[in-house]
């Protein structure tokens, strides 16, 4: 794994300059076509035949099983994540709160995992970047600098029919999405950042907000972090952190909810360079989402028309994914100009320019932000995934009556996302005791799961439904010769490992996937 230098002084870099790790074996030549203009929505997601290449043709598996409608495989996605422990519906034993979810035993490991491949793209492996966890409510003076209070806000309208309420961008030709109706009250606007109070009294000048985005904080912490990590410029900041936003309609499972995390830079550069970087930064994003193991059919750059940039924006694009509800984005990369450093200077009185001790110059950065939906990521994840494909049965299923192979769902995650790492079963229960102790052993250096209940099919397919990349079976054979046999979730091959060297050999494994 690659590790950051420690440097005595600071560095100058430039886009040319940053070296990237070498694409690893994960690598399936991902294209991310430019797509500029409009949003617009391609129709359903079109899985399996020719086109389910990347990771899937990698390993000469199976194409994934065709859907006659996009809503049926949400609903399987959204079936599987309950009851497989990675996302539920927060407080459901009272009916839910919409816009809310948790993450169950499995979520939250796939989550820190997306986190940390994240984290060691963005700032480990690079010595122009460090990091920042900031509070989540901070000063109101924030919010009305950077133009949250005065305009974010999105236009509301209600349904006359239905009475339902909605976005008034999102009615297509019209129409009620609820109940086809045509009739709306005037569109109103709805203010989108949840208030608070600060202190024992809810008065005007206690009220507070839960940030709307994570950005913020690294403006006003930027002369700080600048100061303390003796950066010059370019440098950036990362942040990974929760946001909240009212959405007038969450939908579309979590990828439109009230309380999200985003994965945030924010870099800052000379004017001058800040095209260049903006160029830069669109290159390095599209080689994270190559290692993670997204395909490459179902993500697209899509780049902003003059007319839908935000007021802070030079260029923008958007990284979208097919999602089988339709293209969504799932990160922004902008070029957010000088505006907000200006802004907070403006407003603060405090100076945020930088002094350039070579040219003996003051200028205020530019920034080019990558601003990621780690939720939305997930969700993604999630899709991408997910296969149907046939498997052989074993033995002693084919004695009961069962065909030869046999449906089974199997989420193909990178193995450096995967929950768990492997799972080690013990063909009967009376080998219980040696098997516990090569979990206890693994454990102690992957996420692991033990499984003794039901045939070893079946344990096989349970492992096979969260993503589990490798089974580790301990059978009779292993009392003798003290080997195990690992059997491969994609392809699998089965292969008998000594347990003196399973460690290692899962650990040779992973490391192929490092990022």
């Amino acid at each position: 794994m690659a590790r950051r230098k420690r440097r005595g002084s600071p560095r100058e870099f430039s886009p040319k300059a940053v070296s990237h790790p070498p694409h690893n074996a994960f690598s399936s030549n991902l294209y991310l076509p430019d797509v500029t203009g409009p949003k617009t929505n391609n129709g359903p997601l079109h899985r399996g035949g020719a086109d389910a290449r990347c990771y899937n043709s990698f390993l000469g598996a199976a194409p994934m099983a065709k859907f006659s409608q996009p809503s049926e495989l949400m609903d399987e996605i959204v079936s599987l994540t309950k009851r497989r422990g990675f996302i539920y519906p927060s407080a459901e034993i009272y009916s839910g709160l919409s816009g809310f979810w948790d993450y169950g035993p499995l979520g939250v490991e796939l989550r820190e995992n997306i986190r940390g491949a994240w984290w060691q793209h963005t700032v480990r492996n690079r010595e122009d970047v460090v990091g920042l966890d900031s509070a989540i409510i901070t000063h109101p003076a924030v919010w009305d600098a950077s133009g949250h209070l005065a305009h974010f806000s999105d236009e509301m309208v209600d349904c006359k029919k239905c009475r339902k309420r909605f976005k008034a961008d999102e009615l297509a030709g019209g129409k009620c999405p609820a109940c086809g109706a045509s009739e709306f009250t005037q569109p109103r606007k709805f203010h989108l950042m949840m208030k608070t109070f600060v202190g024992a009294a809810e008065t005007e000048s206690n009220v507070a907000y839960l940030r709307p985005e994570t950005c913020q904080p690294i403006f006003t912490d930027f002369d700080l972090i600048r100061g303390s990590a003796r950066a010059k410029v370019p440098f950036g900041i990362a942040q990974i952190g929760k946001a909240f936003r009212n959405e007038i309609n969450p939908r579309n499972f979590t990828a439109r909810s009230r309380e999200f995390s985003q994965m945030e830079l924010e870099f800052f550069c000379r004017p001058e360079s800040a095209d260049e970087w903006f160029i830069h930064w669109k290159d390095y994003r599209r080689e994270w989402y190559e290692k993670i193991g997204f395909r490459g059919e179902n993500l697209r750059f899509r780049e902003h028309g003059e007319k839908e940039l935000a007021h802070y924006a030079k260029t923008a694009t958007d990284i979208e994914y097919n999602f089988p509800f339709g293209w969504m984005e799932f990160e922004g990369i902008h070029n957010r100009t000088d505006f907000d450093l200006r802004q907070h200077q403006k407003a603060s009185g405090k100076r945020l320019e930088y002094f350039d001790e070579e040219t003996k110059e003051s200028f205020t950065p530019y920034v080019i932000e990558t601003s990621a939906g780690l939720d939305r990521i997930m969700l993604a994840l999630l899709c991408d995934a997910y296969f149907v494909d046939e498997a052989p049965t074993g033995p002693e299923a084919r004695e009961g009556g069962r065909a030869e192979e046999e449906k089974r769902v199997v989420m193909r995650f990178n193995p450096l996302l995967a929950p768990v790492k492997a799972a080690v079963l013990p063909l009967r229960r009376k080998l219980a005791g040696e098997a516990r102790r090569i979990y206890e052993e693994l454990r102690r250096f992957f996420a692991c799961d033990y499984d003794e209940t039901g045939s070893i099919g079946k344990r096989y397919r349970r492992q096979d439904e969260v993503g589990t990349p490798w089974g580790v079976t301990f059978d009779f054979e292993s009392l003798e010769d003290k080997k195990v046999t690992v059997r491969d979730r994609d392809t699998l091959v089965q292969e008998r490992v000594e347990i003196s060297q399973l460690r290692r050999f899962l650990q040779d494994k992973l490391e192929a996937y490092f990022i």
